[in-house]
C-alpha cells in the first residue's frame, strides 16, 4: 500500500473486542443452526453493537431477511459468509493510499478533538514515514494546549523527527507558516502538522483551521495534499458526529482512527464510510510509536471475523 504496513497479526489484536461484540455472540447463534427470522434479529443487535451503523445494519438485514423468506439462505454459516462478502465490497472501492505530492514536501494536515490521540497519532505517523526513510518536519501547531507542544517535543526527541514550535499561546498559522517556510528550505519529503485540538462545536478554533491552509497555500498553493482527521474508536457514534462537523469547515480526505485496540466497537469504520464517505486511511492499534497501521479494508475483514 505504499505508506505503511498492514498486517493480519496487528488487526486481530487491535480488532480483538469489535471481534468479540460481533462474532461471539453470533458464533453459537449461527454455528449448524438454521436461519430464521428471530436469528436474524440478533444479528442485527450485534452488528448494531458495534457501531457498524444504523444505514449499513439496516441494508444488511433487509438483504439477509429477503434471502431467508426467498429460500436462497439456509444456514447460519451463510449468513457469516454473506456479511463478510458485503462488508468487504462496502469497504473496497476507495483510494485509501495516503497523498504524495510530485514536488516535495507533501503536507499533511492533522486535525481532532481534545483528548482522541490526535497529537501521539501525530508522532506516530511521523515515525512510520521514517521508517519508509522519507525525511520528516512536524510543525506544533496545537498552540492553546502547551502539553501538546510538550508532548511533541519529548517524541520529537525520543524518535529523532525535527519539530518547528512557537511560544505557548501563538498564533498557530503563524507556526504553520513558518514550518511550511523551513520545510521548504530544508527540502524535506513531508511536512506534518498538528493542530489545535477543539471541539467540533467551537467555531472560532475551526476557523483556525480554514486560515493554517490558507497560509500553507501562500507558499504551497495546491497543499495540504492530505487533510487527516483523528477519531477515538472508543467514541463510537459520537466520532461520527465529529467527522461531520470537520467536514463541513475542512476539505477532509482521510480518517485516523485511533484507540481501535480498546473498544467494542471497531465498526465505525464502516459506518464513516457508509455515511460520509470519508476513508479510514489509518488506524491505531496499540501505544507504541509504531502501532499505526494502514487500513486495509481485506485485512480487516479478516481480521474482524477470524479468530
Amino acid at each position: 500500500m505504499g505508506l505503511f504496513k498492514s498486517t493480519i497479526s496487528a488487526l486481530r489484536k487491535g480488532l480483538g473486542r469489535t471481534r468479540d461484540a460481533i462474532t461471539a455472540p453470533l458464533g453459537p447463534l449461527l454455528r449448524g443452526k438454521t436461519l430464521d427470522d428471530a436469528t436474524v434479529t440478533e444479528i442485527e443487535t450485534a452488528l448494531i453493537k458495534a457501531d457498524v451503523g444504523l444505514a449499513t445494519t439496516a441494508a444488511l438485514v433487509g438483504d439477509l431477511r429477503e434471502a431467508v423468506k426467498d429460500g436462497r439462505m439456509h444456514r447460519g454459516e451463510e449468513a457469516i459468509d454473506f456479511l463478510r462478502s458485503e462488508l468487504g465490497q462496502r469497504l473496497s472501492s476507495t483510494n485509501l493510499e495516503l497523498a504524495r505530492s510530485d514536488t516535495p514536501p507533501t503536507v499533511i494536515l492533522v486535525a481532532g478533538v481534545n483528548g482522541v490521540g490526535k497529537t501521539t497519532s501525530v508522532a506516530k505517523i511521523a515515525y512510520a514515514l521514517m521508517q519508509e526513510d522519507r525525511s520528516v518536519l512536524v510543525a506544533a501547531a496545537d498552540t492553546y494546549r502547551a502539553a501538546a507542544v510538550e508532548q511533541l517535543g519529548i517524541w520529537s526527541e525520543r524518535l529523532g523527527f525535527d519539530l518547528v514550535r512557537g511560544q505557548a499561546g501563538a498564533d498557530p498559522a503563524a507556526v504553520a507558516f513558518d514550518a511550511t517556510e523551513a520545510a521548504l528550505a530544508r527540502e524535506v519529503d513531508v511536512l506534518l502538522v498538528d493542530t489545535a485540538g477543539r471541539m467540533h462545536n467551537e467555531q472560532g478554533l475551526m476557523r483556525q483551521l480554514t486560515k493554517i491552509q490558507s497560509v500553507i497555500r501562500k507558499q504551497i498553493p495546491d497543499a495540504p495534499h492530505e487533510v487527516l482527521l483523528v477519531l477515538d474508536a472508543t467514541q463510537g457514534q459520537n466520532a461520527l458526529a465529529q467527522a461531520q462537523a470537520f467536514r463541513e469547515t475542512i476539505d477532509l480526505t482521510g480518517i485516523v482512527l485511533a484507540k481501535l485496540d480498546g473498544t467494542a466497537r471497531g465498526g465505525i469504520v464502516l459506518a464513516i464510510h457508509e455515511a460520509l464517505d470519508i476513508p479510514v486511511k489509518l488506524v491505531g492499534v496499540g501505544e507504541r510509536p509504531e502501532d499505526i497501521e494502514a487500513f486495509d479494508p481485506g485485512v480487516f475483514i479478516e481480521a474482524l471475523f477470524d479468530a
